[in-house]
């Protein structure tokens, strides 16, 4: 058994693949193209601050993040690097942005009548806009864009320094995205026919950095591949690079017993031995981010063998079939997601199992798990 005094359920974050995910990828963008980092929703559940740091000591030139008061908690804790509020800022929130040096994605003219007033008195405040050219969320509709530009012309204090849109479907529909593309020039064109000199143009994701040169303008925004997550979210027709995960999940076998052959285990008896069997009990329970939707279906690996999940998955504890390794024992290690010896789970593993992508997995790993930091004091 472990000597710990805390539960052995904890998220291992390998800040030294996260720095190697980064090198590798800008060696193949080559010079010119900016790195923007997204750590959004807590990095993607490895850690914002702690990979903040990483990425900052490796020289990333921005970060981008979903809402303000995600990169107000990097601003608190001494990051210096430019940070982009992907998901713009929510009336009331102006100030609070100027304070903390955050750029603002903007698409409302509304909001940007407001930044403006608001940077009346703290000096020019720079803004990046965002074009939809097809994915439908968030984004002036390409088709108002020359009237936006027209309406938003009267602002004095605020400067539009990046353009940027979002590709859909660069994984999956080159049609579409090569449609997105020419959109995404046509607008750039627009914007400074206007007399507008952004200083960034960025449209391109993870998965279309790796695919589609052309769409990685002078800065590319790179979420799931940083945390080696790239199997099921970039695009299968181009070779990956040698992106490491970041994120490991493990515990420990808690309680051991051996059950008769005929013994409903779990909530509602959904699984039935079909022989006598030995069933360890985990200290992970849905909870903790393994989906209950894992239930009868997902794995886990025990001494380096994969064993199944058994029975549904609770809130707090999880039973796994470890019949087949007779040596097995209370306080073994298992990993959830990670190597043991010669096997391996990953995120998409998981993921794969219940129709999911790795993204939501990772994310999905509740605060209450422990993340134990190695690597990355160096850039």
């Amino acid at each position: 058994m472990s000597n710990s005094s805390q539960r052995p359920t904890v998220a291992e974050i390998n800040l030294d693949n996260l720095v190697h995910n980064l090198h590798v990828t800008r060696a193949v963008l080559g010079h010119g193209v900016a790195i923007m980092p997204a750590l959004k929703a807590d990095a993607y559940g490895h850690g914002a601050i702690e990979c903040a740091r990483s990425l900052e000591r490796a020289r990333a030139e921005w970060f981008g993040v979903a809402l303000p008061e995600e990169g107000l908690k990097l601003r608190e804790a001494g990051i210096a690097t430019p940070i982009l509020c992907l998901g713009g800022f929510w009336e009331g929130q102006e100030q609070s942005l100027i304070a903390g040096r955050l750029t603002p994605v903007v698409f409302r003219l509304d909001l940007l009548d407001r930044l403006d007033r608001a940077a009346k008195s703290a000096g020019r405040v720079d803004y990046h806009l965002k074009v939809d050219t097809g994915m439908g969320r968030l984004g002036v509709p390409f088709s108002e864009l020359d009237d936006f530009l027209e309406r938003a012309a009267r602002f004095e204090n605020v400067r539009l320094d990046g353009l940027m849109t979002h590709l859909a479907s660069a994984d999956s529909d080159p049609a579409f995205t090569e449609k997105q593309i020419a959109a995404f020039e046509k607008a750039l064109e627009m914007v400074r026919a206007r007399g507008h000199r952004p200083t960034w143009i960025h449209e391109a994701n993870s998965a279309g950095a790796h695919a589609y040169p052309q769409s990685r303008g002078n800065l590319v925004r790179l979420g799931g591949v940083l945390y080696g997550l790239w199997r099921d979210v970039t695009n299968k027709s181009v070779a990956p690079l040698d992106w490491r995960p970041v994120m490991s999940l493990r515990s420990r076998i808690t309680f051991l017993k051996t059950v008769p052959q005929s013994s409903p285990l779990g909530y509602g008896g959904t699984f039935v031995t079909k022989r006598e069997s030995r069933i360890a009990t985990l200290p992970i329970g849905y909870e903790d981010g393994l989906r209950r939707a894992l239930s009868n279906r997902g794995q886990v690996l025990v001494r380096g063998q994969l064993v199944p999940i058994v029975g549904r998955v609770s809130m707090d504890l999880t039973l796994v079939d470890v019949t087949d390794i007779p040596e097995a024992a209370v306080g073994d290690d298992v990993m959830i997601i990670g190597k043991q010896a010669a096997s391996q789970i990953t995120a998409e593993d998981l993921a794969a199992h219940i129709g999911t992508i790795s993204y939501e997995v990772t994310c999905g790993i509740s605060d209450r798990v422990p993340r134990i930091y190695v690597g990355g004091s160096t850039g």
